[in-house]
C-alpha cells in the first residue's frame, strides 16, 4: 500500500513495485489539494500493478531508477517466459514428490489440487501469484460448504489446503528464483482436537451386545488405541501371541497396504489379559483362511466404510449412545490408560507417539474427571499435615 510523505514542501510517494522499495518525489506543493489528486493517482498505479500493466517512466519519467526498474522487469519478463501456469507447475512438482510418498497421501494432494487450488491458480503463472492473491483465496475456502448440513470447512481443513499451497509455492520460487509470496502467512488458529471417548461402563455394552464376529475386533480397537487404518491391516505375522505383542508395521488405507502414518508409528503393543483372549478368540474365527486378523467373508482385508455402516452405527444406535467416529475407540484407550495411573511415556509409545507433548495436549482435561487428580489430592496431602502439627502440639 503506498504511502504519501512530504520532503523538502514537496509530496512524495513511498510504494513497493516489484519487491522493491519506490520513493519518488514530485514537483506538487504539499496542499489538500494537491494530496486528493495524489491518492487518485496512486489508486491508478496500484491497480495497474494488479493488472501487470504499471509502465513506471510513464509515472517518473525523470526518475533516476528507470534503468534499474527496467532491468528488473526484463529479468521478471525472462523468467516468466519460462515458469508455467500454475495448473502445469502442480503436475511437475507432483511427479517430482510422488516417490516420497505413500499412495493415500498422494492422492490427497491430488484431491487438495483438483477442487480447491487449480480450480482458483490454475491459469495464472506460477511466478505472478501475489500474496494478495493467497489471502483471497483462504477467505474463499471459509465460504465453501459440504454435505447434507451444509457444514464450513474447518480451520483445521483449511489449513490442510493451505499447506499444499504453500509447498508448491516453496517449490516454485527455488525452481525459478522469485520472492514467494507466501512469506509471513500464518496458519489459521484451530481449536481442541474433538475427543469424545467412551466411558468403561460404555465400553462394556458395547462388546457384550455387538455381533459376535465382531466382539474380538472392537475388544482389541478399545485396549490397544490401534488407528482403523492399523487393525485392519494388522496380520498375523505381526501378533506374537507367545510374548503376548502386538507389532504395527503396516496400515491399511483406501485398499491398499503400506507403511504406517509416521515413523514413530511403527512399534510394540503389549496386550493385557482380554486383549489376549481377544487374539485367540479370532484365531478360532478365522482359522486359517486369511494372512489378516480380521478379515471378510473372501478372506481380504475388511472395508471399514462398511464395517461403520453395518456393525459401528448401528450398535451405537441400538444401546442409545451418542454417535461417533470409531476412532474414538483409540481415544478411549488413551483415557483409560491415563485414569488406571499408567506412565504417560509408556501410553504415549502404545499409542505410536514420540514424545508426550500430545498426549496431554488432547487428553488432560479429561484426565482429572476420572482420577480426581484435580487438585484434591494436594489438598487431602495439606490436611494430613495439618493433623500431624496439631497431634505433635498435644
Amino acid at each position: 500500500m503506498a504511502s504519501i510523505r512530504t520532503r523538502y514542501g514537496k509530496l512524495t510517494i513511498d510504494f513497493r513495485y516489484l519487491n522493491k522499495r519506490c520513493r519518488e518525489t514530485t514537483a506538487m506543493e504539499d496542499t489538500p489539494n494537491n494530496r486528493k489528486k495524489l491518492e487518485k493517482a496512486i489508486e491508478r498505479m496500484e491497480a495497474e500493478m494488479l493488472l501487470g500493466v504499471f509502465d513506471y517512466a510513464k509515472y517518473f519519467p525523470k526518475s533516476a531508477r528507470l534503468a534499474e526498474i527496467k532491468a528488473a522487469e526484463n529479468q521478471i519478463n525472462a523468467v516468466s517466459s519460462k515458469a508455467p501456469v500454475f495448473s502445469k507447475y502442480c503436475e511437475i512438482w507432483v511427479a517430482d514428490k510422488e516417490i516420497e510418498w505413500r499412495s493415500s497421501y498422494a492422492e490427497k494432494i491430488r484431491i487438495v489440487i483438483r477442487k480447491y487450488l487449480t480450480p482458483y491458480f490454475g491459469t495464472i503463472p506460477v511466478i505472478n501469484i501475489k500474496k494478495s492473491d493467497i489471502l483471497g483465496f483462504r477467505s474463499s475456502l471459509a465460504k465453501v460448504t459440504y454435505g447434507n448440513n451444509q457444514e464450513c470447512l474447518s480451520p483445521s481443513r483449511i489449513n490442510q489446503i493451505m499447506t499444499v499451497l504453500r509447498m508448491i509455492l516453496d517449490s516454485a520460487s527455488e525452481r525459478y528464483d522469485f520472492d514467494n509470496p507466501y512469506k509471513n502467512i500464518k496458519s489459521l488458529k484451530e481449536g481442541r482436537i474433538e475427543v469424545t471417548p467412551f466411558s468403561l461402563e460404555e465400553v462394556q455394552r458395547i462388546i457384550t451386545s455387538v455381533r459376535d464376529d465382531f466382539k474380538p475386533y472392537y475388544t482389541i480397537r478399545f485396549f490397544t488405541g490401534m488407528r482403523t487404518s492399523e487393525i485392519d491391516g494388522l496380520q498375523w505375522k505381526n501378533i506374537d501371541l507367545q510374548r503376548r505383542e502386538i507389532h504395527i508395521r503396516e496400515a491399511l488405507v483406501n485398499g491398499v497396504l503400506g507403511g504406517t502414518k509416521t515413523y514413530g508409528s511403527d512399534r510394540m503393543i503389549q496386550m493385557n489379559d482380554r486383549v489376549y483372549q481377544a487374539f485367540l478368540q479370532q484365531k478360532s474365527l478365522n482359522n486359517g483362511k486369511s494372512d489378516f486378523v480380521f478379515c471378510n467373508h473372501d478372506g481380504g482385508p475388511l472395508d471399514y466404510r462398511l464395517v461403520n455402516k453395518r456393525v459401528w452405527h448401528p450398535i451405537l444406535r441400538f444401546l442409545g449412545l451418542t454417535p461417533r467416529r470409531a476412532y474414538q475407540t483409540r481415544h478411549t484407550a488413551a483415557t483409560l490408560w491415563l485414569a488406571a495411573g499408567e506412565n504417560p511415556e509408556w501410553v504415549a509409545r502404545q499409542l505410536g507417539h514420540s514424545t508426550t507433548e500430545m498426549l496431554f495436549r488432547v487428553y488432560s482435561r479429561y484426565i482429572p474427571n476420572v482420577t480426581r487428580r484435580d487438585g484434591s489430592a494436594f489438598e487431602a496431602m495439606l490436611e494430613r499435615l495439618t493433623t500431624e502439627e496439631l497431634a505433635h502440639e498435644q
